[in-house]
């Protein structure tokens, strides 16, 4: 049985994907399991970085699971 992360809020992820990005840890807060490549990437030298961070404001990325970030 898997756990469930917390649905997390949309400005929350927003800041730390802007400041913690290319640590990953808005992946890992957002239940991704691939977060880790970020973190020892510097977040794919700061590109994967930026398209999370455009994804996440414009509402494309949510949850690992598919729900949606809190508004």
């Amino acid at each position: 049985m898997t756990q469930e992360k917390e649905q997390q809020d949309k400005t929350t992820m927003i800041l730390i994907s802007f400041f913690l990005g290319s640590l990953g840890i808005h992946r890992l807060m957002m239940g991704y399991s691939n977060w880790w490549l970020m973190l020892i990437t510097a977040g794919g030298c700061g590109i994967w970085t930026l398209i999370d961070f455009i994804q996440i404001i414009t509402g494309k990325m949510g949850m690992a699971d598919g729900r949606p970030l809190k508004s």
